[in-house]
């Protein structure tokens, strides 16, 4: 199996440790210092499960690695639309794109059947760019509950979690996600393949889609925002409506309001990655958050005042945040926390195309 990490930042670079660890012939695409030190030194774990090197191959030019079997997307969403010149050479006819994003995925009406079958979210696929760019049938779709930050060039620290969840579009069970399960798990990782992935996105998206935006807007950490009477009750609230679209849409994730506040609150003095990119001056991540689920409602006729109240104010800072660049606005060389600590909270990610660098089934891990 061969296998391109399009964006090997710190999630990035632990998935292509562990695939180069069960022998998959894995290729880490990224760029300056984080290069130089995995060209020469291999990737290495920091981690309660024990420390580990690994020593794929690492480059910052996609063309020079050629077509691969499996590109996974290190990227933000936001980036996926320029993703071109860094995918592209990477595919032949079979490629498949495990793409480990948070929020609403591009794909998520392609092999959907019912009312909305083939719609395209406006929001997160604008005028068909990212389809263009990654056309859905190549898509598999991921979600990540594993956390992780580079502590230096070439060194990833593991926090907790190592569960990405994986599905077709389409609900089948397919050959290919079998496949990357299997060297997924192989490299000590839990990868279930879900015949339904879209309830594992509103799952993640509960969190993201009320603490992200809020923690931005506030600079609180999770557990106070989880802990202040008022904002507990907003967070209430954006689930409600949340939980209602995906109703709507024929999705009824299986977890509580409650639960999931309260699993914020245990998270405690953690900043959402939002608040993160906030903090960096860098592109916050709200389209398939906010934007997405804002554009849904209209579609499916959900009230949902609290989150397009959250998702304006959201909006406007997003706006003036990108008035000022960052000194490095593509890299992700920070905490990379797509399940935001627990599989109660945050997750987010990005990066630009010129900026390469950055309950489980019988099918997982023990």
């Amino acid at each position: 199996m061969k296998v391109a990490v399009v964006g090997a930042g710190a999630i990035g670079a632990y998935v292509g440790a562990a695939l180069h660890r069960a022998g998959a012939d894995v290729h880490l695409i990224a760029r300056g210092p984080h290069l130089a030190a995995m060209r020469r030194a291999g990737v290495s774990v920091l981690s309660p499960r024990g420390d580990f090197t690994a020593r794929p191959k690492a480059t910052d030019d996609p063309a020079a690695v050629g077509p691969v079997d499996y590109v996974f997307l290190g990227l933000k969403a936001n980036s996926y639309a320029t993703s071109g010149p860094l995918v592209h050479p990477l595919l032949h006819d079979g490629t498949a794109v495990v793409a480990a994003q948070n929020g609403i995925p591009w794909w998520y009406f392609h092999g959907l059947p019912g009312p909305y079958a083939g719609q395209r979210i406006e929001s997160v696929d604008p005028g068909g760019a990212v389809t263009r760019t990654l056309p859905p049938e190549r898509a598999i779709g991921c979600v990540v509950y594993a956390a992780t930050e580079l502590a230096a060039p070439g060194v990833v620290r593991h926090l907790e979690g190592t569960r990405f969840s994986i599905g077709e579009p389409g609900g089948t069970v397919s050959a290919r996600c079998l496949d990357f399960s299997d060297a997924m798990v192989a490299g000590g990782l839990k990868c279930p393949v879900e015949a339904d992935l879209r309830n594992d996105i509103w799952i993640k998206l509960l969190g993201n889609i009320s603490f992200n935006p809020i923690s931005a807007l506030t600079r609180a950490t999770m557990g106070e925002i989880a802990g202040h009477t008022g904002t507990r009750e907003l967070v209430t609230a954006m689930m409600r409506e949340t939980l209602e679209v995906a109703a709507r849409l024929g999705s009824r994730p299986g977890i509580s309001i409650e639960r999931r506040l309260d699993g914020a609150a245990r998270v405690g003095d953690h900043k959402t990655s939002t608040l993160q990119d906030l903090e960096r001056g860098k592109p916050l991540e709200l389209d398939v958050l906010l934007a997405a689920v804002v554009e849904l409602a209209g579609l499916t006729g959900v009230p949902v005042p609290t989150v397009r109240a959250i998702a304006a104010v959201a909006g406007l800072l997003a706006e003036t945040t990108a008035r000022t660049p960052a000194a490095d606005p593509g890299d992700r060389d920070g905490r990379d926390d797509r399940d935001g600590r627990s599989s109660s909270s945050d997750s987010t990610r990005q990066s630009s195309p010129r900026d390469p660098s950055s309950q489980d089934t019988a099918r997982s891990a023990p």
